[in-house]
C-alpha cells in the first residue's frame, strides 16, 4: 500500500524500471507505462484521507478505468507490489482480494481470480513471479517467490517450492529452473 509521496515515487520508478523504460515521460501511445503511472495514483490517492485527496482519486480512477477500458485490463488498486511489468495490451483481470509480490511479470490473458464458492478466497503470489501468456490462477492457493508460470497453465493448488517452473493444466512442477533469465 502506498502511503506517501515517497513511496508512490519509489513504485512508479520501480515500476519504470521493470518496463525497461528511458524516457523521462511515456510517449504518446505507450499505454501500458500510462495505465500503470494511474494505477499507482489511485493507489496513492485512495490511501489519503482529505477532501483534495479523494477528488485527485475520483479523477484518476476515471481516468484509469478509461484506459483500462482501452487497454482491457482490469487490476485493482493496492494487489500488486512495486516493479509490475505488464508486456502486452489484452485481456488482464486481477481479484480485488488477490495479492501479487514485488517483480512481477504479466503477460496478456492472464486471469488472477477469487474461488467462486468464498469470494475473498484469492491467490497470494509472491515475489519475482513470471505469469505466462493466458495463465489462470484462482482460488485461495499461494505461489512462492521466483516461480515462472508457463502459458496456458492453470495454476489451482499451492506451490511453496521456490524457483521452479510450473505449466500445464493443472499446473505441475516442469524444471527447477524459476525465473532466471526472464526477468529483469
Amino acid at each position: 500500500m502506498i502511503g506517501t509521496k515517497e513511496e508512490l515515487l519509489e513504485y512508479l520508478a520501480a515500476d519504470k524500471k521493470a518496463l525497461n523504460r528511458r524516457s523521462k515521460r511515456p510517449a504518446f501511445n505507450d499505454v501500458i507505462w500510462k495505465y500503470e503511472i494511474l494505477l499507482r495514483k489511485c493507489e496513492y490517492y485512495g490511501n489519503k484521507n482529505g477532501v483534495i485527496a479523494k477528488l485527485f482519486g475520483t479523477f484518476y480512477r476515471y481516468r484509469r478505468f478509461k484506459l483500462g477500458l482501452k487497454c482491457n485490463f482490469t487490476i485493482s488498486p493496492n494487489t500488486v507490489g512495486k516493479g509490475l511489468c505488464i508486456s502486452h495490451v489484452g485481456p488482464i483481470v486481477i481479484s480485488n482480494f488477490a495479492t501479487i509480490g514485488e517483480n512481477c511479470r504479466i503477460h496478456v490473458g492472464v486471469n488472477i481470480g477469487a474461488d467462486f464458492r468464498n469470494g475473498s478466497e484469492a491467490p497470494c503470489i509472491g515475489n519475482n513471479v513470471y505469469i505466462g501468456p493466458g495463465a489462470k490462477i484462482y482460488g485461495g492457493i499461494s505461489i512462492a517467490d521466483g516461480i515462472a508460470i508457463g502459458a496456458n497453465s492453470v495454476v489451482n493448488k499451492d506451490f511453496s517450492e521456490p524457483n521452479i517452473s510450473i505449466g500445464g493444466v493443472p499446473a505441475k512442477k516442469i524444471s527447477d529452473r524459476g525465473t532466471k533469465g526472464v526477468l529483469f
